[in-house]
């Protein structure tokens, strides 16, 4: 049995992996931390971790970049393991976590979903072959109107492994409105989407001489990302001290 603290448990994604808990015999949720108490739960909800004296095993975070701060603080000082799953972190933030991991085991991924880091694996591949071979890289993400970070954390994500595999000689480009020129060779192009309650959508488009190659990711629901963090936090309880990722949880590591 694995017991849990859901930071954010009172928004979106910390309800539905309350549902998810609740339906499993391997997880129980011990606490929760939410500065907003409209919402009535099976377990005590803290305002913050300062007040929250539940006992548990492994944190998992679904809140804002703006609230990391906090648990990154929890985790660190009592040594904790934590599923981190808030995306639009800073540079300073994510110093803060590879800091952390030296401490706890960490988890921290972009994404949830076994489909997204499958789909990693197959970019890498893809991108050697077909970047050398002059195909451009383009990014089209898609999520509802209430996100607050763009590009997504996945977006970024996916641009980073091909990059990985091309020597980190690829820019990241954003926005071209602002000049007028064309496309330079060397640049991932990544655009954002918001509107409705998308819950998340992922093209990513090697465009060459007259062949377009795309890979695309739907999420139906926020349900395949709350299931990857419960998997994750099982995963993690007990783990040795360090930074892992979902990649870890999939091969079992």
């Amino acid at each position: 049995m694995t017991k849990v603290i859901i930071h954010g448990c009172n928004g979106k994604m910390g309800q539905v992996i309350t549902g998810i808990c609740k339906e499993d015999p391997d997880i129980e949720i011990v606490a929760g931390i939410d500065p907003y108490d409209d919402i009535v739960n099976t377990y005590p909800v803290y305002g913050d971790f300062y007040s929250c004296g539940a006992v548990a095993d492994v944190v998992i975070d679904f809140s804002t970049a703006g609230a990391v701060d906090g648990v990154l603080e929890y985790c660190g000082k009592n040594r904790i393991p934590l599923v981190l799953c808030t995306t639009g972190l800073s540079e300073q933030q994510e110093d803060r976590v590879r800091d952390i991991a030296q401490k706890t085991a960490v988890l921290k991924s972009a994404n949830m979903s076994l489909g997204i880091n499958t789909l990693l694996e197959l970019l890498q591949k893809a991108a050697r072959v077909l970047a050398p071979a002059g195909f451009d890289i383009e990014i089209v993400e898609k999520h509802h109107n209430q996100k607050l970070d763009a590009p997504s954390g996945t977006a970024l994500a996916l641009a980073d492994c091909m990059n990985e595999v091309l020597d980190e000689t690829y820019a990241y480009q954003y926005d071209r409105s602002r000049q007028r020129k064309k496309r330079d060779k060397n640049e991932i192009g990544i655009s954002a989407v918001r509107g409705g309650n998308i819950a998340g959508e992922h093209e990513v488009i090697f465009a060459g001489t007259d062949e377009v190659i795309t890979f695309k990711h739907t999420a139906n629901s926020k349900s395949i990302f709350a299931r990857g963090a419960v998997e994750a936090a099982k995963f993690l309880n007990g783990r040795s001290a360090g930074l892992y990722d979902m990649a870890d949880v999939i091969k079992g590591k």
